[in-house]
């Protein structure tokens, strides 16, 4: 950093979890922190913190425009990173998956993500340089029973990341995946809206693989996951990402993600199903 002069980032999702831990870990590394929320309420509590907060919603277009127009002005025109971190999950098999829904859910999870990438892609390519962190999954390396249209958001996240990762070689901009496991975050409650809204789980013929699996799971917290982790050990690998000379093109986050990875690479394909399946 010179003299007086903080980095700045713009961060979505900050009401909490991931994106709030960021924006506060940030802060306190002495960046500038531009700590977005989708709804008006929460970006008065975070002005009440003490964060720039401009209001970003990924399925509002015109939002992101205002929103980043707000950064813009705020900085003289210039923005060193971009963690994209807001989504949300909808749970369901996939035969239960309406089209609306699914196609709401890529709204906010990739096509919202895409929007703001391309609005701040010239702004770093004016200034020469910059870093652009989208927050994948372990479900975006492998899937999950009745995580489908989370899964297909995140597999697409990746592919879309891994071009414009080979596309913006030599520009200065860095584009980078984090890719965390389990982390304590409110991801599984804020998914219960949009699984009344769009899975008519009563009349699937599933029903009683909802009423002895899903049900319980979605709606009564069971405690943290074997493996979960605060939200601080994603703020510590975005760190890396954004203040390393040579940043990796992607951070695995807990010790599920590196299984995934290895899985992956390893195993045939009617091995993987059988584990996920649970056998």
């Amino acid at each position: 950093m010179t003299g007086a002069v903080k980095r700045t980032i713009l961060i979505t999702g900050c009401s909490s979890g991931i994106g709030l831990d960021a924006a506060q870990g940030l802060r306190a590394s002495g960046w500038r922190v531009f700590a977005s929320c989708r709804q008006q309420a929460d970006c008065d509590r975070m002005r009440a913190m003490g964060f720039d907060s401009p209001r970003l919603d990924y399925a509002d277009p015109d939002s992101l425009r205002d929103g980043l127009a707000e950064v813009l002005e705020a900085t003289g025109g210039t923005l060193d990173a971009l963690f994209n971190n807001g989504a949300h999950g909808l749970p369901g098999a996939v035969e239960d998956l309406p089209r609306d829904g699914l196609r709401a859910i890529f709204e906010v999870n990739l096509f919202g993500v895409h929007d703001l990438t391309c609005r701040v892609i010239p702004v770093m390519r004016a200034q020469g340089h910059g870093r652009i962190v989208n927050c994948s999954s372990v479900l975006g390396m492998v899937t999950y029973p009745w995580r489908g249209a989370y899964v297909a958001t995140k597999f697409a996240m990746e592919g879309l990341t891994d071009t414009l990762r080979v596309e913006m070689r030599g520009t200065g901009i860095h584009i980078i995946l984090i890719e965390p496991g389990p982390i304590t975050s409110q991801i599984r409650v804020n998914s219960i809206p949009h699984f009344e809204r769009w899975i008519d789980w009563q009349n699937s013929p599933r029903r009683k693989h909802y009423e002895t699996k899903l049900l319980k799971r979605l709606y009564e917290s069971s405690g943290p996951d074997r493996f979960e982790l605060p939200p601080s050990a994603v703020t510590a690998k975005l760190r890396h990402a954004i203040e390393s000379p040579r940043p990796a093109a992607r951070y695995y986050v807990t010790t599920p993600t590196y299984i995934a990875g290895f899985l992956r690479r390893v195993l045939p394909t009617r091995w993987q199903d059988v584990i996920l399946s649970g056998g």
